[in-house]
């Protein structure tokens, strides 16, 4: 075992011991082998560190870490300090070609499957930052000279009735690009500033920390701050890098680091490319949806498994200001934890947009364990695509995203317990067999089958494909959570409560019965019955509704007036509690109580295979045996101000 050192002052000559260091993360990178630590001090450090091995278990790994108490930040980025004035507030940079090497982001633009905007791909990978703050990219160079006020770019649909996200000052600064065989031209509008006397920087690397190789495990990444990555957009269906990441590699811990400023995504635990790189924009043969399925069993061919990938541990690290995702993966991501994370600002730009965007987005999360993250300002919280197995979001705090939490063509088992869920759109359910439970749900939840894509299922705890199946939507357990109304409804199917429910049935018997009552036949009179649910001991307030066939339950239309208040100290949960809500007849959920889905026959357990018991709430404290309804044991009835966030 060895401990190497990296310092400004250092040389890549030198042996790299604390009297000589070596001068990059990148030469440590080189010769860093399994049970060694490289120590890196203080400076700025802009590189593209990639690991050339990896550690061999978790008792044998590589640790990457900042010297304690010292700032060291790696960046993407190269400052600029030749800035020439064309005219007005408009400077221009001229760089050869050569100074980006085999990766130019002012010629890489962002394509891909399921990018929507803007139609004509103009937007490239590259950006420019003067002290640190991120310019918009203008389509022309009129655009750089006579600037508009700009309140925001493309908005989803979903968007124009939700909690306003921020939005660019009024003074706009903006940048565009022009460039040939030999060299490459950045124009810039810098407001009256002089960029040569301001901290200006373009990004030049693709990434900041990310083997170029898969299959580099076991390496731990503590303490930096990491920056202005030129990253691709990262679709299920392509090579998935971000700023930093382990590249289909197992068993990496990335902790206590800040990740902002990533084009696309922030950490990658993704997709690598010899399974599917963006083939459906590229040869247009097939839907993404297809290609998307032919990844997951390419995948199993070249070892997708528990004991080759994922395990990852994503802890401890402020990510924030990312332009498609604070952490992405598909299939690279599974049976990993992914907690303690303060993850904000992604996709406010509204610059770009496309189906892949969130806080979280991950597809094949199976057995990742998502837990006490504060995720909030984000066009969409967490969206869990395809084969959410397994998985557990659990005392998250979400608020202020245009969207909480999207669980798309899952099948289960997975659960949704004890999160503060506060902006005025919280669920989108496109899935089934999800159990929702001790959550305060303080918006809407929209809910719809999915009867023309097949998505597959595997056996418990598992990679191994089980089959494949539409969403019929229900099959859900919702207990012990509380609902409030008095939100926007964005659509017939966004709704306030479970009342959105109504009209299934509320047992498997009784499914089963309606549907042998249809006569023989086989798919299509599963598809006329509604699925099961299981809702009970909730509470309604404020006009939200409940379930019809709900037998015990609290509903009142009194204002509890919560609010999530952000404060110097942390972030507080201010809550008038009405005596009666305290009083829902509860018991302590647990694995026996949510039985099975009916499609996967796989129980609500933790990936070790041993029971769930819901006998802590949202901050630890443990349960009574009949328990309070929502997050938080210990309210008390009156108001409440609760610190959820430190």
């Amino acid at each position: 075992m060895r401990e190497y050192h990296v310092a400004k002052n250092g040389c890549d000559y030198a042996d790299g011991t604390s009297e000589h260091p070596f001068l990059t993360i990148s030469k440590a990178a080189e010769v860093a082998l399994a049970g060694d630590r490289v120590v890196v001090h203080e400076g700025v450090y802009r590189e593209w560190v990639k690991p050339a091995h990896g550690g061999h278990s978790n008792v044998a790994r590589i640790v990457y870490e900042a010297a304690e108490g010292e700032k060291v930040v790696i960046k993407g980025s190269e400052q600029i300090t030749n800035w020439e004035l064309v005219e007005g507030n408009v400077w221009k940079v001229e760089l050869p070609n050569s100074y980006f090497g085999s990766y130019n982001p002012y010629k890489e633009v962002l394509i891909g499957d399921w990018f929507i905007y803007p139609p004509d791909n103009f937007l490239h990978t590259g950006d420019v930052y003067m002290n640190g703050k991120s310019f918009y990219e203008a389509k022309t160079l009129d655009e750089v000279k006579n600037p508009v006020v700009r309140t925001e770019g493309y908005n989803p649909p979903w968007t124009k009735h939700a909690e306003p996200l921020p939005h660019p000052e009024d003074t706009v600064y903006q940048w565009y690009t022009e460039s040939d065989h030999e060299k490459t031209v950045i124009y810039a509008n810098f407001q009256g500033k002089n960029p040569n006397e301001e901290l200006t920087e373009i990004n030049v690397r693709k990434c900041c920390f990310y083997p170029e190789r898969t299959g580099r495990n076991y390496i731990t990444v503590r303490g930096f701050e990491m920056a202005q990555a030129a990253c691709p957009w990262t679709p299920p269906t392509a090579d998935q890098p971000g700023l930093l990441g382990p590249n289909w590699s197992k068993g990496w811990i990335i902790e206590n680091n800040e990740i902002h400023d990533a084009k696309c995504s922030g950490i990658s635990l993704g997709k690598e490319e010899s399974t599917g790189h963006n083939l459906c924009t590229r040869t247009h043969r097939k839907p993404g949806y297809q290609y998307q399925m032919e990844a997951v069993f390419r995948a199993r061919q070249i070892g997708w498994s528990k004991e080759k990938i994922g395990s990852h541990v994503i802890r401890n690290n402020v990510i924030h200001d990312c332009g498609q995702n604070g952490i992405v993966g598909h299939m690279g991501c599974v049976f990993s934890e992914i907690s303690h994370n303060h993850i904000y600002n992604i996709a406010v730009k509204h610059e770009f947009f496309g189906y892949e965007i969130a806080g979280i987005k991950l597809h094949a999360a199976i057995d990742v364990q998502i837990c006490n993250n504060n995720i909030h300002n984000c066009t969409l919280g967490t969206w869990l695509d395809w084969q959410a197995q397994g998985t557990r979001v659990s005392k998250n705090l979400y608020y202020a995203n245009d969207r909480d939490l999207m669980v798309e063509v899952s099948h289960g088992p997975y659960v949704v317990d004890n999160n503060i869920f506060a902006s005025s759109y919280n669920f989108d359910n496109i899935s089934q067999g999800g159990a929702y439970l001790h959550n305060l749900c303080c918006g809407t939840m929209r809910r719809e089958d999915v009867l023309d894509r097949s998505t597959p299922y595997h056996f418990a705890h598992s990679t191994e494909v089980a089959g494949t199946t539409v969403v019929y939507s229900g099959d859900d357990r919702i207990y012990q959570n509380v609902f409030l109304g008095g939100n926007t409804i964005y659509s017939e199917q966004s709704i306030e409560g479970t009342v959105g429910y109504n009209g299934h049935p509320t047992s498997l018997e009784e499914y089963i019965d309606k549907v042998t009552a249809l006569g023989n036949g086989d798919l299509e009179q599963f598809i006329k019955v509604k699925q099961p649910v299981y809702i009970n001991d909730n509470g309604y307030l404020k006009g939200a509704q409940p379930f019809q066939n709900e037998a015990e339950k609290f509903v009142s239309t009194e204002d509890p007036e919560i609010k999530i208040v952000a404060a110097d100290d942390g972030t507080y949960l201010e809550w008038k509690v009405d005596a009666g809500l305290l009083k829902v007849p509860t018991q302590v959920i647990t694995t026996e109580k949510l039985g099975m889905p009916r499609i996967t026959e796989a129980p609500y357990e933790n990936p070790d295979g041993t029971p769930i018991a819901l006998d802590t709430d949202y901050l630890g404290q443990a349960r009574k045996s009949n328990p309070t309804v929502g997050p938080l044991e210990n309210i008390k009835a009156g108001m409440n101000r609760i610190l959820i966030w430190k």
